[in-house]
């Protein structure tokens, strides 16, 4: 009987993005737009994973598109819900996509994303637990309009080779304390202490963060730190950030 019916959705053909709004019931508070790399090879190839690495603001979400975002999508969610006896109060991630037709909703979520989280809270000009705070309490409006971020942020996910599928755990991790001499953070995902040595425990084991002036420099930053980081079967996407760097150059 179910092979009766037939679904049939849109396809949305262009670039994805990530937004996250900090709401407190009435207001909003919009974060740094970011760009996920959902599959685990190279130019976007293979399987779907947790995200192997991000980058923003992405370049992708222009002022303009930015503005119809808000006006065409997160202000009617908002609106919508306080219509329904249901404010909402959190973190909304708006998931869309760029098409020539405009911006389009491909997900919603109540949480930050990983590893777009690692990279937004960081542009945050401002005090990030004041922010939490402030929309707990319904007083967002207190905290006066956000200001643009300084510079870029990117991440890029080290991962057990073989991951999204089986990988193998338990690898001595070396290198992190030399990782972090040029201001890069290594962040841990899939770690853990065996025998008094650090391991890995995990398909995505670290996060690196990078952080510069422009996207080139933070991108810059992240990959040598990356490769200062030690362990058997360690995996990389070596692209993160093309699309962004790119469009920059245009």
């Amino acid at each position: 009987e179910s092979g009766k019916t037939v679904v049939i959705e849109e396809f949305m053909e262009g670039e994805e993005a990530s937004l996250f709004a900090i709401c407190d019931g009435k207001d909003y508070v919009l974060l740094s737009s970011a760009q996920d790399h959902k599959r685990i090879f190279d130019n976007d190839l293979g399987p779907n994973t947790g995200g192997m690495g991000a980058y923003s603001p992405a370049p992708v979400v222009t002022e303009s598109l930015l503005e119809d975002v808000k006006k065409r999508i997160i202000e009617p969610t908002l609106a919508g819900m306080i219509q329904e006896g249901a404010p909402y109060t959190g973190v909304l991630y708006v998931g869309i996509m760029v098409t020539k037709n405009g911006p389009k909703v491909v997900e919603y979520n109540c949480r930050l994303g990983d590893p777009e989280c690692q990279i937004v809270l960081p542009l945050y000009d401002g005090d990030v637990l004041a922010l939490f705070d402030a929309a707990e309490r319904g007083a967002l409006s207190t905290l006066g309009a956000p200001k643009p971020p300084k510079g870029s942020a990117a991440i890029v996910v080290l991962a057990s080779e073989g991951y999204p599928n089986a990988y193998e755990a338990g690898q001595e991790v070396s290198g992190i304390e030399e990782a972090e001499k040029n201001g890069a953070r290594v962040l841990h995902a899939g770690t853990k202490m065996q025998n008094e040595k650090l391991v890995t425990a995990g398909g995505r084991v670290f996060g690196v963060v990078g952080s510069g002036k422009d996207l080139s420099e933070a991108l810059r930053q992240a990959y040598e730190a990356c490769e200062k980081v030690n362990f058997k079967n360690k995996y990389y996407r070596r692209d993160i950030g093309k699309k962004g760097l790119e469009r920059c150059s245009k």
